[in-house]
């Protein structure tokens, strides 16, 4: 079974770069005006989670919070396709 140090050193450099580009990502969202839609207000959901899964992995955490939970089906899709995030 590999060690924490065994992670590290297989997965940090991919994961700091991952997570240099979601900062990246926030700062263009500062930078520039406009309201921002439902995808916004997900990721920030997902980040919450990440941070605080509560007692489930993180990356499950992450999903239900980007997930759409609604049971009802829709009467007709409009689009083909998926969004990322669920419109709240």
């Amino acid at each position: 079974m590999p060690s924490k140090k065994d992670i590290l050193d297989l997965y940090f450099m991919d994961s700091r770069y991952k997570l240099i580009d979601i900062a990246a990502f926030l700062d263009r969202m500062d930078r520039h005006e406009g309201e921002p839609d439902f995808r916004h207000h997900g990721f920030q959901k997902a980040l919450e989670a990440m941070l605080q899964p509560g007692n489930k992995p993180r990356a499950q955490a992450v999903l239900e919070a980007l997930s759409d939970h609604s049971e009802k089906p829709i009467p007709k899709a409009t689009i083909q396709g998926a969004f990322g995030a669920c419109r709240d």
